[in-house]
């Protein structure tokens, strides 16, 4: 259960305010109802949650997790980088 509630809390804190929130918030206010657009993001969001888990699941048995943490950590700071200059 610790893990349904740590994946809950990155991804909530993590997508809060974000650019798909906004724009299902666009939708919404463009007349579509509210819960097909509630129901289609939701679907979405699942199948690429899904995605990850599979892809995650794959890469983790074939590349050590301190390396993966490594990849993930420089890659989160070069897009810092770029977005701090502009570029991205």
């Amino acid at each position: 259960m610790k893990a349904v509630w740590l994946a809950f809390a990155a991804i909530f804190i993590a997508e809060l305010g974000d650019k798909t929130q906004l724009a299902i918030l666009a939708m919404t206010g463009r007349g579509y109802s509210a819960w097909s657009v509630f129901l289609g993001s939701m679907l979405a969001f699942a199948i690429l949650t899904g995605i990850a888990v599979l892809v995650g699941d794959w890469v983790q048995t074939r590349i050590p997790a301190e390396t993966i943490a490594r990849i993930a950590g420089a890659s989160f700071v070069t897009i810092g980088v770029l977005m701090w200059f502009g570029k991205l």
